[in-house]
């Protein structure tokens, strides 16, 4: 290369990023990504937790107890069809699975009302839209289902000029067809596009369309990762320049501004244990890294807190571990405390050796970025509203 095109390269790398990471790709024979194609249960929303118990109760009215065993280490993402041919025969139920269907869905569809976003959810959407990126949905899900879910998130019908369900397609995932499909209706060929995936039925479709992959995947999905192109713990941590797309640009400093997750916990002896009322996490598996916001004390004082969510992994088992870090106060040995929080800021993702660890290390500089941003207006306001819980 002449010293002329080395001085044109330094140049792009410099003031113009995007354009250099695809003259580089362009170069080096990687193809370069158009568009993007996300999923969307267990994606984009987190039905799971809205929907959790409905299969026990259904199974109730016919005398039979769920086996939560069978149901922990089920797949997720499988077609509705293929999921209500499983559960009639794994129940013996005497029902067809268009009868379990027409049985059940009446309950979901209550349910989807209460769905939420997934933390990022809404400012991917949104910054794909605003930056013009074409992107598409394509799930398991009937068109139908689809339409009812995203129908109560603000914003979303509009924002998604595709989309595409199991009942569009001849197959749905693992077949690559949903994925052919949305990259059709995009006017995109399928080798530029990136899917974001939580699946292994959903990474194996993308792979199978000769499309990248970003998988966020649960716990009991985390497998997925041996074929994805890169895993990711949340949305959060997402860098859609590393795709060569337009990167966010909602930082202020070192902290990104989220919508607010809210958690009860008990702090006991040395541990923080989450306080939900059926034993489950209300938190989805994708809610992890250091967060900051405000805490609730029982005595209804507001302390400053840096929180750091992640997963103590050991013999194929995965456990919730939360550490909770007071910097603005002292309460940190107290005994059965219970505290409600408030987390209204994300810092960073976990590192592999925070991941597997019994408990996330919480650095000074974690406390320092949290400490200065929560003086900002912003983030001052969640203060008042925490306190009011």
């Amino acid at each position: 290369m002449t010293a002329a095109w080395m001085d044109i390269f330094f140049t792009l790398s410099s003031t113009c990023p995007r354009m250099f990471r695809s003259l580089t790709s362009m170069v080096n024979g990687e193809t370069q990504v158009l568009a993007v194609i996300l999923d969307l249960d267990g994606t984009l929303l987190d039905t799971e937790s809205a929907t959790r118990g409905i299969l026990q109760e259904f199974l109730a009215k016919y005398g039979i107890q769920v086996d939560k065993e069978r149901e922990a280490n089920k797949r997720i993402g499988m077609t509705l069809k293929d999921s209500a041919a499983s559960i009639v025969k794994d129940y013996d139920l005497q029902l067809t699975p268009d009868q379990f269907i027409n049985e059940i869905m009446p309950i979901y569809h209550e349910k989807w009302k209460q769905v939420g976003p997934l933390p990022g959810a809404n400012r991917l959407i949104r910054h794909l839209y605003e930056q013009g990126v074409p992107f598409a949905l394509a799930s398991n899900s009937l068109q139908e289902y689809i339409d009812a879910k995203i129908s109560v998130q603000e914003g979303w019908k509009e924002c998604f000029s595709v989309i595409v369900g199991s009942d569009q397609v001849k197959s749905g995932k693992p077949s690559p067809d949903i994925f052919i499909e949305a990259a059709k209706r995009l006017g995109i060929d399928a080798v530029h596009c990136l899917v974001i995936e939580d699946s292994m039925v959903g990474v194996k479709a993308a792979k199978s369309a000769k499309m990248k992959v970003v998988a966020i995947p649960s716990q009991k999905e985390a497998d997925c990762s041996t074929l994805a192109d890169s895993v990711l713990n949340s949305l959060l941590e997402f860098q859609p320049e590393l795709w060569d797309l337009p990167e966010f640009d909602d930082w202020i400093e070192n902290a990104l501004p989220i919508e607010p997750i809210y958690m009860n916990t008990l702090y006991r002896n040395d541990s923080v244990h989450e306080l939900t009322e059926d034993a489950a996490s209300s938190l989805p598996d994708q809610v992890s890294g250091v967060y900051f916001g405000w805490a609730v004390a029982s005595a209804l004082e507001t302390f400053k807190v840096v929180v750091g969510i992640g997963w103590h992994l050991r013999s194929y088992t995965a456990t919730r571990k939360i550490q909770i870090c007071i910097i603005d106060g002292d309460c940190n040995h107290a005994s059965d405390l219970e505290m409600e929080l408030t987390l209204v800021g994300f810092i960073r993702g976990l590192n592999s050796t925070e991941i597997t660890s019994v408990a996330v290390e919480i650095r000074e500089e974690d406390k320092s970025i949290a400490s200065a941003s929560l003086d900002l207006p912003m983030f001052i306001h969640h203060s008042c509203m925490a306190s009011r819980l």
